[in-house]
């Protein structure tokens, strides 16, 4: 398939964060602009949310309270299901 050039208008943020998502996933904007495309076409629609997918701020702070109690040799453990429950109440 012959490939051709296409200039189009984009807001100069939009493209510098959009150059950043799709390095993120391994891919440049032109290669991503074409999967866009094909897929659109397949789809005869807007086709699809391609994204990486951010961890909210409640998250990030339950990651990072289990990185400290892993590191934290007076963190209370539990050797299985049946132990955590017991001392949950449940």
């Amino acid at each position: 398939m012959a490939k051709i050039s296409t200039n189009i208008s984009i807001d100069a943020d939009v493209k510098k964060q959009a150059q950043e998502l799709f390095a993120a996933l391994g891919l440049d904007l032109s290669t991503a602009i074409n999967i866009y495309l094909k897929k659109a076409i397949s789809e005869q629609g807007i086709p699809f949310d391609v994204r990486v997918e951010t961890p909210n701020a409640e998250t990030i702070a339950a990651i990072e309270e289990g990185r400290r109690m892993a590191h934290d040799p007076n963190a209370k453990s539990y050797a299985n299901v049946e132990e955590l429950r017991k001392a949950l109440g449940v």
